[in-house]
């Protein structure tokens, strides 16, 4: 189990509220340079190519501008055939049924033996260093070693030599160089929104569409709240198996009501009153009381038992964030709000339904719906021990709600202000300041994990703020859509710089990424299926009337 001790690790942050300034003034972006391309993967060191941007910019309201951009740098790249590792997490290793990965990364040992398998075949194999990028809390120098074979100008003419790789007993795949950070992207398709308060008369407003249990798109979600931008929002769950599909698996708050918990420490984007906004690593303690006797609640909204991305107490195997992992409790106590509009879970422990007041109307089994204006608390293991002996009809509990920021100070959440988190932090204080392993996207101890997340380009979608206080949102195509290869982590981080930002953290990205403009989708996702369906986005909403 990762003990929570190591949190201890992480450095302070200090995030000063952005104050707005009084004066409007002519919103002036400057035209993004992105820095990429490197010696070895991730160092950043050596610059790319020149890159050329060609823009269009609209204006939809006072304050509000969208600008759609081409970055292209006129690299040609190349299918290439990678020889894949099989991977297991560190931490289910003792588990027989863990589930087996690939990975493109791992020991010198192993990228000689499989090129000297390889070269006995006949083939002409190259063994590649791939480097830790520049974040702020992995190490540096070599993460590890790929092989590869190959360049072909179609994936389809890369499709034989996968054939005869395969054949020699190992796994490969045809992959694309211009997802490699130390190969300059070729071509990159972006869109930023830029909202300034100072003259801007609306408001905005992170929203679940009404039920956090339910997944929608970002662009149909746009147009029922005729919206003038519209972006995805932070992670949340996709699949039965890892919980509630559609409940956020971090903190995320509505109109000032929390409606669902911080997982360890992560960036959140702060909107207060929908017009003031910051950047902030949060973390959220609720407690129920019964008298003198009180207990932890570990989660709101989402399956006891059950926590997506990990990073609560008692959480195994790892107490501190893990992206894309689900954890579990043994002993847990969650809080359904009238936001949850589906079937409660069902299953073993015990249920306590609470009116408006906080009075108790009944205790038993799982299961039903949170009534209106009420609300629901489950336990299991030792919670369901708690709710038994302290929870009896017509008695009065009380919840209380806390949420900080890094340096102790208390979040208030009132009527208008919202909490969007993700993972991980992109910009502090003016400088690029990625908290990769704090924040769970990868693991030095184990570089297999989230090298592709992190490491390599992928669709994102970005929220940042300036020193006048204005919201920068950005999006990325990736995974080719369009031609468009995406952005790395640091990649986005340098890419929200070269907009003014001084503050900017990653939200969801991948499949997710999407931004509709007055409801109309404008980039390409890059699911097949086409725009993913979330579990909250962040909406720029005209002034009403």
């Amino acid at each position: 189990m990762r003990s929570s001790a190591g949190a201890a690790a992480r450095r302070p942050r200090v995030r000063a509220r952005l104050a707005v300034a009084a004066v409007a003034a002519v919103l002036a972006v400057t035209t993004p340079a992105l820095i990429s391309g490197a010696a070895r993967a991730g160092t950043g060191r050596t610059p790319g190519p020149a890159v050329t941007a060609h823009w269009s910019t609209q204006a939809l309201a006072p304050g509000v501008t969208v600008r759609s951009g081409v970055l292209k740098s006129g690299v040609t790249h190349s299918w290439t055939v990678s020889v894949q590792v099989p991977s297991v997490l560190r931490f289910s290793s003792n588990d027989p049924d863990a589930p087996v990965s690939w990975s493109e990364v791992s020991t010198r040992a192993w990228a000689d033996a499989t090129a000297k398998k390889l070269t006995e075949a006949g083939l002409q194999p190259r063994v590649e260093a791939v480097e830790w990028p520049r974040y702020a809390d992995t190490p540096h120098g070599v993460m590890g070693y790929r092989v590869r074979v190959g360049r072909f100008a179609t994936k389809d003419q890369s499709q034989g030599t996968v054939t005869a790789v395969n054949g020699l007993g190992l796994h490969a795949t045809a992959s694309w160089t211009g997802y490699d950070v130390q190969e300059p992207a070729d071509l990159q398709h972006v869109h930023v929104a830029v909202i300034d308060p100072r003259t801007f008369s609306g408001q905005v407003e992170a929203t679940h569409d009404g039920n956090v249990a339910d997944r929608v798109t970002t662009s149909a979600v746009a147009r029922k709240l005729h919206s003038l931008v519209g972006v995805n929002g932070g992670f949340f769950v996709m699949t039965p198996n890892d919980g509630v599909p559609g409940v956020m698996s971090a903190i995320g708050a509505y109109d000032g009501e929390l409606a669902s918990m911080a997982v360890g420490a992560r960036s959140a984007l702060i909107i207060d009153d929908g017009r003031r906004f910051r950047t902030a690593d949060l973390t959220s303690t609720v407690t129920v009381r019964s008298g003198d006797a009180a207990f932890r609640i570990q989660g709101i909204n989402r399956r006891p038992g059950t926590v997506r991305d990990c990073g609560r107490p008692g959480a195994r195997p790892s107490e501190l964030p893990w992206q894309d992992v689900t954890c579990q409790l043994d002993d847990d106590m969650v809080q359904f709000t009238p936001a949850f509009q589906a079937d409660l879970p069902t299953g073993p422990g015990t249920q306590v339904v609470l009116d408006a007041s906080g009075s108790v109307v009944s205790v038993g089994a799982r299961g039903g719906r949170v009534p209106v204006n009420g609300r629901v608390l489950q336990g299991i293991g030792r919670a369901a021990d708690w709710l038994t002996a302290h929870a009896k009809p017509g008695q009065r509990l009380t919840v209380s709600e806390v949420v900080r920021d890094s340096e102790g100070r208390r979040v208030e959440l009132g009527a208008g202000d919202s909490l969007l988190s993700a993972a991980p932090t992109l910009l502090q204080d003016g400088r690029i300041d990625i908290d990769a392993a704090a924040e769970g996207v990868v693991d030095p101890e184990y570089p297999h994990f989230g090298y592709a997340w992190a490491n390599v380009r992928q669709p994102r979608t970005m929220a940042g703020v300036d020193k006048q206080g204005r919201l920068i949102l950005a999006t990325v195509d990736g995974r080719l859509k369009g031609g468009s290869e995406g952005f790395t982590l640091y990649e986005a981080a340098t890419f929200m710089k070269s907009l003014g930002a001084v503050q900017a953290i990653n939200l969801d990205g991948g499949g997710s990424t999407a931004m509709a403009v007055k409801g109309a989708l404008v980039n390409q996702p890059s699911d097949a299926t086409g725009e993913r369906a979330v579990g909250d986005t962040l909406q720029v909403l005209p002034a009403a009337g």
